[in-house]
């Protein structure tokens, strides 16, 4: 037993390959997620699969699957660079923690009252488009990220005017040069019709993420965003406004897809969209 003159063992920081610096700042960051209440066991199943010392959040007996589309810029010294990617997440605490942790609703979570931040998001997959943070999510952070390809439809007030996103999720894979190919089959597809929903603005953020890596050692980091989400609780008359579509059951992302949205509920639907900084008016004629 260690005496109170004995120093704790301490834990070395992760490293950072270069040329990653950290933090990585976004310069604009749009967001949408849905949360599922799901089965425990599966939740449990699938999660022991990638994160062996996570253990899943409870919400009245069921599990929280969440999923996210995120489109981001970020500029550098010398240039720039445009990321979409689809974080597919089990809401998870690490095993032999709860000690530290109050128990939450579903309710309380997805409004931000865990302010211990134990409770994060396990991910399950990662997909992405940009060799760079493809790259930087699974040398820093140990998320399982694989490339893909995206179509998005969303909000915009460069219009057209609309509420809805639509994001269609598609397989790729690495060219021989490096780079992310184009798009290929469907995988699943993301559907959020927000129009005439009361949303609230909600502080849930740092967003504390898992990782383990190669050798089995779980870290952490958080993400903080600097702005309210706006957070649309879901029940039975509004649940059907929103949908994840799985177009390759038989695909291994598919595979966990399907086995998490059996019998499953939506829950609650999150957003973010970076205000604008600058805007170009309309022109006018002098002569």
């Amino acid at each position: 037993m260690m005496t109170a003159t004995e120093p704790a063992a301490s834990l070395p920081l992760p490293p950072i390959p270069e040329p990653f610096r950290l933090p990585f700042y976004c310069g604009a960051w749009h967001n949408v997620g849905i949360d599922y209440l799901v089965d425990l066991g599966t939740a449990s199943k699938i999660l022991g699969r990638t994160h062996p010392r996570l253990a899943p959040a409870e919400f009245d007996g069921r599990a929280c699957f969440s999923l996210n589309y995120q489109l981001y810029f970020a500029q550098y010294g010398e240039g720039a660079s445009i990321t979409e990617e689809v974080e597919i997440n089990i809401i998870a605490y690490p095993q032999g923690e709860e000690h530290r942790m109050f128990p939450v609703s579903y309710a309380q979570y997805a409004t931000g009252i865990d302010q211990t931040k134990m409770l994060g998001i396990g991910r399950i997959h990662v997909l992405c488009d940009n060799v760079m943070a493809i790259e930087a999510g699974s040398k820093i952070f140990a998320e399982p990220k694989r490339p893909a390809r995206f179509t998005a439809t969303m909000p915009s007030l460069n219009g057209p005017e609309t509420s809805d996103w639509h994001i269609r999720v598609l397989d790729a894979d690495f060219a021989e040069d490096g780079s992310v190919t184009p798009g290929g089959r469907q995988l699943f597809s993301i559907e959020a019709q927000l129009g005439g929903l009361a949303g609230v603005p909600v502080s849930s953020t740092p967003i504390t993420g898992y990782g383990t890596d190669a050798e089995g050692r779980l870290l952490t980091s958080r993400q903080s965003v600097y702005h309210p989400y706006q957070y649309y609780a879901l029940d039975s008359g509004t649940a059907a406004r929103v949908s994840v579509d799985v177009a390759e059951p038989a695909s291994v992302v598919g595979q966990d897809l399907t086995a998490l949205l059996d019998h499953a509920d939506p829950a609650g639907v999150w957003t973010h969209q970076s205000a604008p900084v600058a805007a170009h008016s309309r022109p006018y004629y002098l002569a």
